[in-house]
């Protein structure tokens, strides 16, 4: 028989008060991907029969440079966020700090890559 109330039951197993936070920068993401993905469709059919040369003259344009940069920031920060969501609901015990610490180093490395080619590219390599 248990004789705690359900308050010291609970206390130290509060909110860490960075849900608000990420709650918005995953819908602030979601918002931008909308605009920034569209943009990268249009880009893609634009683009899709263009050899190598003509996609790395379309790079070239700050413009496109700038916003292909962004997309590719705005997804893998919506990436990171969604998949912590995910680990952190569905996994349980001590693996959940390893996957949200992997999470974080996985949308790191897909960030740093898509990155350099954008500016290999838009640099003309």
């Amino acid at each position: 028989m248990d004789m705690r109330t359900p308050l010291k039951r609970v206390r130290g197993y509060g909110a860490a008060g960075e849900g608000t936070g990420h709650f918005w920068m995953q819908r602030l993401t979601a918002v931008a991907n909308l605009f920034l993905i569209s943009f990268f469709v249009v880009l893609l059919i634009a683009l899709h029969d263009e050899p190598y040369e003509g996609v790395r003259a379309a790079f070239a344009n700050p413009l496109v440079g700038l916003v292909m940069g962004l997309v590719v920031i705005s997804v893998c920060v919506h990436m990171r966020l969604g998949m912590q969501t995910i680990i952190e609901d569905y996994i349980h015990g001590g693996a959940k700090v390893a996957l949200v610490i992997l999470n974080t180093f996985f949308a790191v490395l897909v960030a740093s890559a898509s990155l350099f080619a954008i500016v290999k590219m838009s640099f003309g390599a």
